[in-house]
């Protein structure tokens, strides 16, 4: 039988009303059918609990009710009910599974045997399962039952902590909460700290420093309980303790530890820690719960040089450890306090770089394939930085994407578009639709589609000289919500493509439901064709996706043709439009302006 240990709770003096209930309605409440009379009352103001089973000393059997908040006006009482007053209570609260027959004498034997091994230790009070309690409760919830057995207090500091009164506490014990844990016993960060700023009084030469959490913590809180999660937490200090590697320990806050350890080869440092953390992997409460963490470490170099501000560099690399199952160790290197670092300054500074108009778009023309002549272009964006040089994509977009500053960035070059647009129309050139990148991020933004409107509407150019590119990326995360934006788009006259077709894991039948104008295959397809290192097992890969994308009526877009060689092969497969190099590099506005003349023809 697996019992959730929750927590311990207080309950002030308060009203039951209740119910006597026989056998019948007695079983049906553990099957989650509740008596209308008490249903009514489910969730109403002033009540502390769900409708529950009690069992309250004095009274002949258990009866079912719900408790109530005293002497309120404001509340509104039942009055069909039979009422008692309960005392204020502590109670010791588990979970069990629904599945168990319950009954008062299964509930005392269960909490004997808690008893004997586990009373209820808080932070500045303990107390001590009864031995006749006057109440004890029982909640059903989704698939569990719930326990609330009362509890009395044998140890109070709080009292003398509400009071402010210092003079209750010894040099000891206020050394010792300034300085360990609580829950652990363990020392604190503020412990750690000191070995830190004066390594040599603890006889550290040299160290590298780790810090870690554990993976999906909440998790054994909410699902094992509190007292499961502790334990975890004091398995943790147990083998910090024992672990020959480590000068010293803490558990900094919640799930987060941290050590200075010994300095080593990497890769023998990583396979210490390996074994460290597998050693820590069980759960005693179920042994298939495996745990893992996530890790951060600062070789010797680095904490040597960063000193007492160690643990941010510690907490950088613990924050990469995401995104995949199983324990994760990251090795703080100099780039990524580079990278990151770049990151939080021109989060800060993209506000000013707007402003500062540094935000500069290039263009680079798309050709039909069979007349040669432009078609339409992609708007790229490249960044002026404080007008001193231009920053490659590569140093500002992925971090953007990361910290959501990304959409300011796309709105930036759909208006430098649109107002580019609108002034050709003045001067009465040609237009041609321009892609612009509608980054993955931005699918959830609330009201989205009337944003983008009105930043095009502004300009007064028609919707379909915008066409919007999705990734093919984009399409994962949520499918029904994706095509959804698409179709809203297109109802707006707006076109649409689909960029990088074929690096990622789109479904073919998602192609079918689709609302897209434009499928653009990615430059990884066109770069061997017409070279030494061609197959014929990619020319029919590209062959099938041109074929495939023709049937479902889009436009095909090879990207990154070089070569003749590649352009005339292309044409031969059937594709539609390039964009690369072999036309046009991306240009600036003015150079993208030479291509927009009226045909003659």
């Amino acid at each position: 039988m697996f019992i959730n240990k929750l927590n311990q709770l207080y309950k002030p003096k308060r009203i039951l009303y209740y119910q006597e209930a026989s056998k019948e309605q007695i079983d049906d409440f553990y099957q989650g059918k509740i008596t209308e009379k008490i249903a009514a009352h489910k969730g109403a103001f002033g009540t502390y609990d769900l409708p529950g089973i009690f069992y309250v000393k004095g009274m002949e059997k258990e009866v079912i009710g719900i408790e109530y908040r005293m002497g309120d006006e404001r509340i509104d009482y039942p009055s069909d009910l039979s009422s008692v007053v309960l005392e204020a209570s502590f109670f010791y609260s588990i979970e069990i599974d629904e599945e168990i027959n319950t009954d008062r004498a299964f509930i005392d034997k269960l909490f004997e045997e808690i008893a004997q091994d586990d009373d209820a230790h808080r932070v500045y009070t303990d107390l001590n399962i009864m031995d006749e309690p006057s109440v004890v409760s029982v909640f059903t919830t989704y698939k569990k039952i719930r326990i609330l057995y009362e509890a009395k207090v044998y140890s109070d500091k709080a009292q003398y902590i509400i009071k402010d009164d210092a003079e209750y506490f010894d040099k000891q014990y206020l050394y010792k909460s300034a300085y360990t844990d609580a829950i652990t016993g363990h020392y604190t960060w503020n412990h750690l700290v000191s070995f830190l700023e004066m390594p040599d009084n603890a006889g550290i030469t040299d160290y590298a420093f780790v810090h870690f959490d554990i993976k999906q913590f909440r998790v054994i809180n909410e699902t094992f309980g509190h007292i499961a999660a502790n334990k975890v937490l004091c398995n943790v200090v147990g083998a910090m303790n024992r672990a020959d590697f480590v000068y010293t320990s803490a558990r900094c806050h919640n799930d987060n530890f941290a050590m200075i350890i010994k300095d080593m080869p990497e890769d023998e440092m990583i396979r210490t820690l390996e074994h460290f953390f597998e050693e820590l992997s069980s759960l005693e409460e179920d042994e298939n719960y495996k745990i893992y963490f996530r890790c951060g470490v600062v070789p010797m170099r680095g904490s040597m040089l960063a000193g007492n501000r160690v643990a941010d560099a510690g907490k950088m690399a613990q924050a990469l450890g995401t995104g995949r199952a199983g324990t994760q160790i990251t090795i703080y290197t100099d780039k990524m306090h580079d990278d990151i670092s770049w990151g939080n300054y021109i989060k800060g500074y993209v506000e000013t770089a707007i402003k500062e108009d540094e935000f500069v778009v290039y263009y680079q023309p798309k050709f039909d394939i069979r007349t040669e002549k432009v078609k339409g272009a992609e708007a790229l964006i490249r960044w002026n930085y404080k007008k001193r040089e231009f920053l490659p994509p590569s140093r500002f977009i992925p971090f953007f994407e990361r910290d959501g500053s990304i959409g300011e960035i796309d709105d930036v070059v759909l208006r430098k578009v649109c107002q580019a647009l609108a002034r050709w129309k003045e001067a009465g050139k040609p237009l041609y639709p321009v892609s612009v990148n509608l980054s993955r991020e931005r699918l959830y933004e609330e009201n989205l589609i009337s944003h983008l409107v009105q930043i095009v509407d502004e300009s007064g150019i028609p919707h379909h000289l915008i066409d919007f590119e999705l990734t093919e990326s984009a399409t994962y995360d949520n499918t029904e919500h994706m095509l959804g934006i698409l179709g809203q788009l297109r109802e707006q006259g707006f076109k649409i493509s689909m960029d990088d077709f074929g690096t990622g894991y789109s479904s073919l039948s998602l192609l079918t439901q689709m609302s897209i104008d434009t499928l653009k295959i990615d430059k990884s397809f066109v770069d061997p064709i017409s070279t030494a290192h061609e197959r014929e097992e990619d020319i029919t890969v590209l062959r099938h996706i041109i074929i495939l994308s023709k049937e479902l009526g889009f436009v095909t877009l090879a990207e990154g043709a070089e070569t003749k060689a590649q352009v005339d092969r292309l044409r031969e497969l059937g594709c539609d439009v390039i964009q690369g190099y072999y036309y046009s590099k991306p240009v600036p506005v003015d150079e993208y302006e030479k291509y927009l003349v009226v045909d003659p023809d």
